[in-house]
């Protein structure tokens, strides 16, 4: 018989959000009657930008014609879309990137997990508490870890704890840590960092030769002229930093699927006899023999979202979404509930109320309101006692749970 991967073995029982899903379906079997608002995943739910349509529908056509029919593409993404991004996303805010260091590819969360094929075993790996799960759960498929404790803490993880006792910035580890994930406006908190907060990262890296994994999915929805949008905005670090993005939240792409990852060329890590290897070729070589690229379609869509029109509704549509988190802010504390977040990104992290834990919040919240949001000991054990409610959803969704929460907790 074959055998399998047993570091598979070591995950949690289920992951958050099919946990929610099965929780939810159980609560609309038995309440068939019941109007569930759900503002616990961060999916989109407002149509593609006009100039993202328009795009793709003159893309099928092409794809209708011998002479601009496209066949295979670059594995790395087409040459135009790639210039657009290095141009708009990243020389406009004085970093030097360059679009041969951009590869294009069908979603952050998937280049979070594959970026692990690149990288040896025997890394000593840090991540925030609470986290995006995907962080975790792709460096335990990979053999990174030991088992889980009972924390849900799994062995070889160094965790950063952030609260709102730290003011949810995580301290620079006081130990040597090889890959460090980060994610700014951060996925589930809504914290930011500062520059002065990212400089003292990239600072730590370049001193012990570590690897920052910057996650800038949420940067769009950054308010404060002040707050970096990439990494690359700190001197230093196209030599320790990799980082992610994607259009899924911006211009609403979550069923579309595009998103980029920057490897800059001179970023190096080392191999085991000690010598100095590019990292940009081992990842060039990775995506070009396990994965053939995005879509035509949808890489016309996607440079769409540079031209003056979609400029335009990406802007409106990202701050549609973040009236529905100033809503949602202002509605919780009304309510009586510690806030923090919802500023500079589409997220609102929420204490929970005293004697309540993550999952009775949401029990709660569900059976009383019929309201879904996301547990926050599911990004990780320092989340316990706090919920995320997202603020992707249609305004009348939005104002009628806000309503509901209300009228049950004031």
């Amino acid at each position: 018989m074959a055998t399998v991967n047993d570091n598979y073995l070591k995950l949690k029982a289920g992951y958050l959000f099919p946990e929610i899903a099965r929780r939810v379906n159980a609560f609309v079997e038995a309440n068939p009657d019941a109007k569930v608002i759900r503002l616990g995943i961060g999916d989109v739910t407002e149509p593609l930008p006009q100039a993202c349509r328009d795009a793709m529908i003159k893309a099928v056509e092409d794809m209708g014609d011998r002479n601009s029919f496209k066949g295979y593409g670059p594995e790395q993404g087409y040459a135009w879309l790639r210039e657009k991004i290095a141009a708009n996303d990243f020389q406009a805010r004085g970093c030097d990137i360059d679009a041969s260091e951009i590869f294009i590819s069908d979603g952050s969360k998937c280049d979070c997990g594959n970026i692990l094929d690149i990288f040896g075993d025997d890394n000593v790996i840090a991540v925030t508490d609470p986290v995006y799960p995907v962080y975790v759960d792709t460096n335990v498929m990979a053999g990174h870890t030991g088992e889980i404790n009972e924390k849900g803490e799994y062995e070889g993880f160094v965790y950063l704890p952030v609260t709102a006792e730290n003011n949810f910035t995580a301290e620079i580890p006081t130990k040597k840590v090889d890959l460090i994930y980060l994610c700014f406006p951060n996925n589930p908190t809504g914290a930011t960092a500062t520059k002065e907060h990212l400089t003292a990262w990239v600072n730590y890296a370049r001193a012990n030769g570590s690897i920052i994994f910057f996650d800038a999915a949420y940067e769009a929805f950054i308010t404060d002229p002040s707050l970096p949008h990439s990494i690359y905005e700190i001197e230093g670090a196209k030599e320790c930093a990799i980082e992610f993005r994607s259009f899924s939240k911006n211009a609403g792409f979550t069923g579309t699927r595009c998103a980029l990852t920057v490897v800059p060329k001179n970023l190096m890590g080392k191999a085991k006899d000690g010598s100095n290897v590019e990292l940009w070729k081992l990842w060039n070589r990775r995506q070009s023999t396990k994965f053939n690229g995005v879509s035509y379609i949808v890489q016309r869509g996607a440079e769409a979202v540079y031209s003056e029109e979609g400029q335009a509704q990406i802007r409106a549509l990202i701050d549609f979404y973040m009236e529905n988190a100033k809503i949602i802010r202002e509605k919780l504390t009304e309510a009586g509930l510690a806030v923090y977040g919802g500023e500079n990104a589409p997220y609102v992290w929420v204490k929970t109320p005293t004697g309540l834990t993550s999952w009775d919040f949401f029990d709660k919240l569900l059976q009383t309101c019929n309201v879904v949001g996301t547990p926050g000991s599911g990004f990780g054990a320092a989340g316990e006692g706090y919920f995320r409610i997202s603020a992707f959803n249609s305004r009348d969704n939005v104002n009628e749970a806000m309503r509901r929460i209300l009228d049950k907790f004031k």
